[in-house]
């Protein structure tokens, strides 16, 4: 089987919609989304809608979880943000029926999904939803063992929108480090998808992942979008903060 691994859309219709395209051209069975499908981005509503339609499976984000509750730890720019998202979602396009089911499926998004084999979260192994695990993390030995040991195996996560693979040997390899694929070995594996709607590894083009279980290996796919029609978007609201469609052009 193949799963497309997608996270970190944050409202950014553009991108979502061409990383759908390039999943419908490249043979995957289902698609699972690892939460964060909206915040700082122009289009919560619509975002919402292809995701209900279009994932088998979806995880809590911490932008997610913000819209249903207070937010958390939100700098000013996100905190903003979000507070324009709630009032999207619930003035709503589609009428009220569409207002309620898209509040409705937020607020029955699991917070992870464990089969023993395959974990996703958003966050963290030890905290499904808020903990960042950064690459610079594979230095601190300690923190990587009490994150591994809270996985069977394979643990595949977003967040950081920071694609790439960490090891058990304290060793963060990106998509260019193994030629965009990676192959699932024995060895346990905290596997970062990247971002579709605000890429931050200085690459401005969509991310995510399709899973191999049959192969048993990862290969990210990177897609390009327009990214200055979503920009246009971002600076025609005064709500949402001019530096979130600039970082969309320089993929940081």
């Amino acid at each position: 089987m193949k799963r497309a691994l997608i996270s970190d859309i944050h409202g950014n219709l553009e991108a979502l919609q061409a990383v759908l395209e390039d999943i419908d051209s490249v043979g995957v069975q289902e698609v699972i989304c690892l939460g964060d499908i909206i915040g700082y981005g122009p289009n919560p509503c619509e975002c919402l809608d292809l995701v209900m339609r279009r994932c088998k499976h979806t995880i809590l984000g911490n932008h997610d979880q913000a819209a249903l509750f207070d937010p958390d730890g939100f700098n000013p720019m996100a905190l903003r943000a979000i507070y324009w998202t709630r009032d999207e979602l619930d003035s709503g396009k589609g009428g009220p029926a569409q207002v309620n089911a898209r509040w409705d499926f937020l607020g029955e998004l699991p917070r992870f999904i464990d089969d023993g084999e395959f974990k996703f979260v958003h966050g963290s192994p030890r905290d499904p939803t808020n903990e960042y695990v950064f690459p610079e993390y594979m230095y601190d030995a300690r923190k990587m063992e009490i994150l591994f040991g809270k996985i069977d195996q394979y643990c595949f996560m977003g967040h950081t929108h920071l694609p790439g693979v960490f090891t058990t040997e304290c060793e963060f390899v990106t998509p260019d480090e193994c030629d965009h694929t990676y192959a699932l070995g024995n060895n346990k594996l905290m596997i970062n998808v990247g971002s579709v709607g605000q890429p931050r590894d200085e690459n401005n083009q969509s991310c995510y992942i399709v899973l191999d279980t049959d192969a048993k290996t990862v290969t990210y796919r990177r897609v390009e979008y327009d990214f200055e029609k979503t920009a246009q978007k971002i600076y025609a609201q005064p709500d949402l903060d001019d530096a979130l469609g600039d970082r969309l052009k320089r993929g940081h």
